[in-house]
């Protein structure tokens, strides 16, 4: 991922080609998403909001989303959707590290985006830092496959994959990324699936984890 400036970033190509990709997403993919948003409320971050993919599966009961896409291109899509989405959200196309602390957020949503952040460590250090004790991160990320064979094809494929995909990496452990950060894993499912039709099926991880800085 290419930074521009210290608050955002610049993949035009990725930027051109992602919203095609998104709008062929699997009726299966919109379900996993719908089911990381469950249940959440009041004040929520996203990161990597991309065209705001999310936006419409947000539950009434989230009191507002603050969505941060640091791709500007893809910030003036995801505005679009914020526009006509049922629950409030303010898009901002700055990255986390430039959020105030001093208005801690109920949750942290990610999804499909710990892959393609250049220091994932610092990334969720930076979500600790703008999430409330004993809130919840709430994750949706492909990762390395358990299985030999994938795991080495993910490796052989991931550099050229990563310059295509706004620097995703197929083969990384956002898992352990997660728990190294201090997080606490609440619920966590590992599962293949193909996320487009023309995708194989790969691993990936959906679950909640939260800021233990406080009791829950």
């Amino acid at each position: 991922m290419t930074s521009s400036t210290a608050d955002t970033v610049d993949h035009p190509f990725f930027a051109r080609i992602w919203p095609a990709i998104a709008a062929h997403e699997t009726e299966q993919m919109r379900e996993l998403r719908r089911e990381n948003l469950a249940g959440l409320s009041g004040r929520v971050l996203e990161v990597g909001a991309g065209t705001g993919t999310n936006f419409e599966l947000y539950p009434d009961s989230v009191a507002q989303v603050v969505a941060v896409e640091p791709e500007q291109r893809l910030a003036v899509r995801a505005r679009d959707a914020a526009a006509v989405a049922h629950v409030p959200i303010v898009v901002t196309d700055r990255t986390v590290e430039s959020l105030s602390a001093a208005e801690p957020f109920d949750a942290v949503v990610c999804s499909l985006v710990l892959c393609s952040v250049p220091e994932p460590g610092h990334f969720l250090a930076e979500l600790r830092r703008v999430l409330k004790p004993g809130g919840e991160l709430r994750f949706f990320e492909h990762v390395r496959s358990s299985r030999p064979l994938l795991g080495v094809f993910q490796d052989v494929i991931t550099p050229p994959w990563s310059v295509i995909g706004g620097g995703c990496h197929l083969n990384r452990d956002s898992l352990g990324a997660i728990n190294a950060a201090g997080f606490e894993i609440d619920e966590l499912d590992r599962f293949a699936y193909r996320p487009l039709k023309f995708v194989p099926a790969h691993a990936h991880i959906l679950g909640r984890a939260h800021n233990p800085g406080a009791p829950r």
